[in-house]
């Protein structure tokens, strides 16, 4: 009797830590030395601001940057979040000080608000707004936000007939879009309390997902480009987790986006290799590991993990491997490597598979920035 007794509480002993274990593969809490995000988080927004502007055009180290660029906007309003979800007062003063400039000695280096990559500026300045609430970042903000939907003289005619059916004229039907027009009017509706703007991001978003989701729930760069690039993927699954984090429940459009945000997580499952990284085509398995796809497909599932519109113990455990993971790529600079250089697109596989893998690129360490706000929200 003895002997079964402690047969039995061996195999309880057993099964406790059965369980502790399957709870350890989804914590997004508790993390090894070295990984906590609080930490990493640190680490690469300090760098941020340590690094000056990216060089647009160039990498000449004499030459001065012509504008800021959108991976800058995303590492830095990703560094606003970062602080403002650690009360980090001072580190939120230097990011602001750092914009500053902008609205005199640096003037010159504001982008035009002519296209998608420039008018996400819009983003940074309405998160200053929130922060603030000081005019001048509001105004500066609605010139990128309502740019999108006011259609220029000169504008070609497939931007006018986007424009006649109440889309932004700069729809191109690229997947990065979907990060770069929905951040700047979600933003502007946060700022605002405008529905004008969730509203029509909401139905330029379903736009994208009628146009090139497909059936495995991945998308391809564009529809002459058939192939599912990772990082390009990437925007649009941060685009659709930020919708449905911003927007008001009763949208029209909400249960529409939460579909393919769904398909779009599903499928992504499927294609994470064991070491809990994503590839540089997502779908390709000789295609490399690449870190700013990956990070962005974390973000997603973070998000959705901490919202309950994912299961917490197959997307924690799949969100805890991405994010392991992309730790172990952060060299001893603080810079994340194995990042795919900026891509446009192109109906041929070697375009993809041969891009230049970066190290310390904006792309890489904005969304990295992303995910240690989203874990410690």
């Amino acid at each position: 009797m003895k002997l079964h007794r402690i047969t039995i509480t061996i195999a309880l002993i057993f099964s406790v830590l059965a369980i502790q274990a399957q709870k350890g593969e989804s914590d997004l809490k508790h993390w090894p030395k070295g990984s906590s995000p609080t930490e990493v988080g640190k680490r690469i927004v300090v760098k941020f601001l340590n690094t000056p502007h990216s060089r647009y055009g160039n990498t000449h180290p004499e030459v001065p940057p012509t504008q800021i660029t959108y991976p800058d906007v995303c590492a830095w309003l990703g560094g606003l979040w970062f602080a403002q979800v650690t009360n980090n007062k001072p580190m939120l003063n230097q990011l602001e000080a750092r914009f500053n400039p902008l609205f005199d000695a640096q003037k010159n280096l504001l982008p035009k608000p002519n296209h998608v990559d420039n008018n996400v500026f819009g983003s940074l300045a309405f998160e200053l707004y929130l922060l603030t609430k000081e005019k001048k970042y509001l105004d500066l903000g609605l010139t990128y936000a309502d740019a999108q939907w006011a259609l220029p003289e000169n504008a070609k005619p497939e931007e006018k007939a986007y424009a006649d059916k109440g889309y932004s004229w700069q729809t191109r039907i690229w997947i990065d879009d979907m990060f770069m027009i929905t951040a700047v009017q979600s933003q502007a509706y946060l700022a605002t309390g405008d529905r004008k703007y969730i509203d029509r991001a909401a139905k330029e978003m379903v736009l994208y997902l009628d146009k090139i989701q497909l059936e495995n729930g991945l998308f391809y760069h564009s529809p002459e480009a058939h192939f599912s690039w990772g990082r390009g993927n990437g925007w649009m699954a941060v685009g659709m987790a930020e919708m449905l984090r911003n927007m008001p429940k009763d949208n029209p459009n909400e249960a529409r986006i939460m579909e393919g945000y769904q398909k779009m997580m599903s499928a992504l499952l499927k294609f994470q290799e064991k070491d809990g990284m994503w590839r540089q085509i997502i779908d390709d398995p000789e295609a490399w590991k690449e870190t700013s796809g990956t990070a962005m497909f974390t973000y997603a599932m973070i998000t959705g993990v901490k919202n309950g519109w994912l299961d917490k113990k197959t997307y924690g455990a799949a969100a805890r491997k991405g994010w392991l993971a992309l730790v172990s790529y952060i060299n001893q600079d603080d810079e994340l490597t194995e990042v795919c250089e900026g891509t446009n697109i192109k109906n041929e596989r070697n375009h993809y598979m041969q891009r230049k893998r970066i190290v310390g690129d904006l792309h890489g360490q904005a969304p990295l920035i992303w995910c240690a706000t989203a874990l410690l929200r």
